[in-house]
Order: structure tokens, then C-alpha cells, then sequence
């Protein structure tokens, strides 16, 4: 799907919503949904997405949407696509008025943050993956509690700023490595599973369509920078989602049917150095006094890269 066929797609979520200059949610949102041409229901957990797409008594959103607290999201669509499913096992004229009519290839997508997801969520996501409830779940990771201030989540990363871990005379930034929550969510067994940028918007668009198109639940991880708490000017968020991919800090990859794939890696890699310099965030990382704790860091990229493309390279 190119960049026309793109644009000529129905929005599903239109402009006036309140998300800031440069967000990557709404770009997120509206790629996923460009992916498909079927009609779909979406359950939302509560986070920036929410609040700023549906401030009463006004809404961004063409399409059904539920909001949900952070955690239980994943809980609300099992119960929703099994009553869906219910519906369809009706006679349309048994079905309530409003159901006479509905659509037999609905689809359930279901959105997310870090904060909902990695964290808050995670013990309903599991279990719905475990059930196999029909649906996608994106996460939208901005590395952090955005909605509510910045505050350090289970996905922000080693080094990173943070109001709840604050760079300074102590600590530099957070002391812990994220959560590799894709590799969680593989362990799950379900058919597909895959990490994401909306700088590849070919990837992107693949991805959602395949992720619909399996049997059972599926899951895309997607890098979300946020402007104002990671600090970088609103023009460039796509460029710093490209950085990530380029330095190696968020790979490309997809396991369909238990098939690891890796879907690009850089010609020539760049260092994580130049991701720190590119957001107020990791200021602090580039003193001198650092040097050793950006090696560190840089390692544990070049490991975690390691690992990813022995497993693609075992799979071909």
C-alpha cells in the first residue's frame, strides 16, 4: 500500500482533536486504520489517545469507541467480541432492532499506551491472549506516564529522564532497563506479533493488515515519541522514530505463526549516542562523567540486536 492508496483511505479519526503538535498517537492511529476497509470497534484505555480525542461532549472518532480504565481494556473487548459473537449465532430477526442489520466482519482493535500496557494492563492483556479473544492490540510506547506528567513506566528506558527518575547528583536518569515487552507478548504463543515505526509507514500498514487478517488475538508494538517530555522539536518526530530504528534502539521485527522475521536493519548503524543527543531527556548522558554508562548502554543495544537477527537468521 503506497502513500495514495493511503491518502485516499476514510479518516476514522479526523482533525480537532487536542493531542499536541507533533504527536505520534494520532499519526499511529490513522495508519493502523488505513490498513483495513472493514468496519471495526475500538476500546481505548485511558491515556493521552483518550483524553484528547474525546474531550465531552466532543469526539475525533468516526468509528465505534469505548473508553476503558488503564486496566482493563483488554478485559472490555473479551467481553464485547464474545457478545458479538453471540449476536451472530442469532437469527437477525431474533437480534435486538439495533442488531438486525450488523455486519459480519466486524474487526476489534483495541489501543493502548505504555503505561496501560506494559505496566497497569499487563495482567489483563494476558489474559485475553491467553483466551484467544479475536482482536489487535497496539501499544503506543512513549516510554513513560504521559497523561499524567512523565513519570517512569515499565517501557521507559536505562538513562532516560523522568520526573519519578530524575537525572541529577544521585542517579542519572532511570537505573533499570525497559521491559521487552514483545518478547512477553510472544510468549503468549498467539500468531502474531511485531514491533513498528511509523517511519516505515510500508512496514506499518503491512503489519496492521496482517495482524488482522490471523486467527485470534494479535499485537504491535509501536514507538510513540512524545514532544514535550522526551524534548524535541514537533517537527521532527518522525525523524527521531527513524533514529530509532537506525541506532538499533527499536528494530523492525514480526513472528507470524512462530515465524521470526527481521524486517530491516540499518546499512551502516548508528550510535545510540546520537539518539541520546537528539532529546533533552538523555541530556545528562552526554557529560563526560557518563562516558561509561552510554558504553553500557550502547552494549546492551548491540546484544539485544545480536539476539534478534541469530533468531530471524535461524528461521530462513
Amino acid at each position: 500500500m503506497n502513500l495514495i492508496e493511503l491518502s485516499q483511505k476514510k479518516e476514522r479519526l479526523t482533525s480537532g482533536h487536542r493531542l499536541c503538535a507533533g504527536c505520534a498517537e494520532p499519526i499511529n492511529a490513522k495508519f493502523i486504520l488505513a490498513a483495513i476497509d472493514e468496519p471495526v470497534v475500538i476500546i481505548n484505555a485511558t491515556s493521552c489517545l483518550e483524553v484528547a480525542t474525546t474531550i465531552y461532549p466532543y469526539t475525533a472518532w468516526k468509528t465505534p469507541w469505548i473508553h476503558n480504565a488503564f486496566e482493563n481494556a483488554s478485559a472490555t473487548a473479551s467481553g464485547i467480541i464474545e457478545a458479538y459473537k453471540v449476536l451472530l449465532r442469532k437469527k437477525p430477526q431474533d437480534r435486538p432492532n439495533w442488531a438486525k442489520k450488523l455486519p459480519r466482519n466486524i474487526k476489534f482493535l483495541v489501543l493502548g499506551g505504555d503505561g496501560g500496557t506494559y505496566d497497569i494492563g499487563l495482567q489483563s492483556l494476558s489474559g485475553a491472549l491467553e483466551r484467544g479473544h479475536q482482536f489487535l492490540y497496539i501499544c503506543y510506547d512513549n516510554e513513560a506516564y504521559m497523561n499524567t506528567g512523565n513519570q517512569r513506566s515499565g517501557a521507559t528506558p536505562r538513562g532516560s529522564h523522568t520526573t519519578t527518575s530524575p537525572a541529577g547528583k544521585v542517579k542519572q536518569g532511570k537505573s533499570e532497563y525497559r521491559k521487552d515487552l514483545t518478547s512477553i507478548i510472544e510468549g503468549h504463543h498467539i500468531n502474531y506479533v511485531a514491533q513498528s515505526s511509523i517511519s516505515n509507514f510500508a512496514d506499518l500498514t503491512k503489519k496492521a493488515k496482517r495482524a488482522f487478517e490471523v486467527e485470534g488475538p494479535s499485537f504491535i508494538n509501536l514507538i510513540s515519541p512524545c514532544q514535550r517530555s522526551w524534548g524535541f522539536d514537533p517537527s521532527q518526530t518522525v525523524r527521531i522514530c527513524d533514529l530509532a530504528v537506525q541506532t538499533n534502539f527499536w528494530p523492525l521485527y514480526e513472528v507470524d505463526y512462530g515465524k521470526f522475521t527481521l524486517n530491516y536493519e540499518p546499512k551502516k548503524r548508528k550510535s545510540a549516542l546520537e539518539w541520546f543527543k537528539s532529546q533533552k531527556r538523555f541530556k545528562h548522558l552526554l557529560k563526560p562523567e557518563n562516558k561509561e554508562l552510554v558504553q553500557e548502554i550502547q552494549d546492551h543495544i548491540d546484544k539485544e540486536f545480536a539476539r534478534i537477527k541469530n533468531r530471524a537468521e535461524k528461521c530462513e
